[in-house]
């Protein structure tokens, strides 16, 4: 039986599969758990990050202000489905206490590496590129060292060091809504300094659901059986493009292995809040909550650039089911040096 390595998390959301379900991942009956104008400033939040915090959850939200920018936001949550969330952006300082606040703030991802919390999100550095944060208390938040140049996007963080290292999956991009991308893997002593860069996936091959371009997701979870990541996959079709969500295994020693990697996507646009919205037809996965007792996995993502949903899987059938319909052919996988 595959396990989850981490904590238990018996309070998490969570529904029993239905009964007359034949996926592997399913959708919460209460979707959309945040819908339009959620707060004063903002008309949508969505690609949105969650995780546990004292004797509830925090949440980094991805806000677009009615004036048109994306902005991040705080909000907190009892139970992980109703969420208070805080009027005014996160306010931001450097390491020496000066005011930094991005022009732009979009998609980010939050993860705890021992006593503290890193946030990673979009941001505008002479293009779209990554920036990084961190704080222990969710009350003073400092900004760090960009870790790229532009243009990149879809920073995803390891919950762990590997081999002395920080680990952060990207995304290279261009200036525009970018018509190509592969996942790749970066390393760091200490946050600052990056190299030892690999790719790990490619996009697949024409006519597949991921044919245009793929990014990383939540938070990689540690298992027994590898690090276990969803990222979201792009297809263009002749009413647009269409965002789906797969997963993958990677070696829990070296990261940029790919051991397993889904043919068929695990979740694509088929509710209403899913394909009708502001960008229509989009599912994209930000953030994971699991309970290692029980092997339950909950997945925030953001659905027509307009809502956050909620979906669920258990790990055994999971990991079953990506071992079983795998195929590394889509992107010819392999570890690239």
């Amino acid at each position: 039986m595959a396990a989850i390595i981490g904590n238990a998390l018996p309070n998490m959301p969570w529904q029993d599969k239905p009964a007359d379900y034949n996926g592997v991942v399913w959708r919460d009956t209460r979707n959309p758990i945040i819908g339009w104008n959620p707060i004063k400033a903002a008309s949508r939040i969505f690609n949105s990050a969650v995780i546990p915090y004292e004797d509830g959850y925090v949440g980094i939200f991805r806000a677009d202000h009615k004036m048109g920018m994306p902005c991040i936001h705080l909000g907190r949550s009892k139970d992980g489905l109703s969420w208070d969330i805080e009027e005014e952006p996160i306010v931001w300082k450097d390491e020496t206490g000066a005011d930094y606040q991005p022009n732009y703030a979009y998609d980010p991802r939050l993860v705890k590496i021992e006593d503290t919390y890193y946030i990673v999100w979009c941001t505008d550095f002479g293009g779209a590129a990554l920036g990084l944060g961190k704080t222990k208390d969710f009350k003073e938040f400092i900004r760090l060292e960009n870790p790229y140049i532009p243009f990149n996007r879809n920073g995803v963080l390891f919950p762990r060091k590997v081999g002395g290292n920080y680990i952060l999956l990207s995304r290279p991009s261009d200036s525009g809504h970018t018509p190509f991308g592969d996942i790749f893997l970066s390393q760091s002593p200490d946050l600052v300094y990056w190299g030892k860069h690999r790719k790990v996936m490619t996009k697949a091959a024409a006519g597949w659901w991921q044919d245009v371009k793929i990014g990383g997701g939540p938070v990689p979870i540690e298992t027994d059986e590898g690090w276990l990541i969803f990222y979201h996959g792009v297809v263009g079709t002749c009413n647009g493009l269409v965002y789906s969500m797969g997963a993958a295994l990677l070696d829990l020693e070296c990261p940029s292995k790919v051991l397993y990697r889904t043919r068929d996507y695990l979740l694509t646009p088929e509710t209403q809040y899913e394909a009708v919205g502001f960008v229509p037809n989009v599912v994209f996965p930000c953030a994971t909550l699991q309970d290692a007792a029980t092997g339950r996995i909950a997945i925030y993502y953001g659905a027509a650039d307009s809502y956050v949903a909620v979906a669920y899987a258990q790990l055994d059938e999971l990991v079953a089911y990506i071992k079983a319909n795998s195929a590394l052919a889509p992107g010819d996988e392999k570890e690239y040096r």
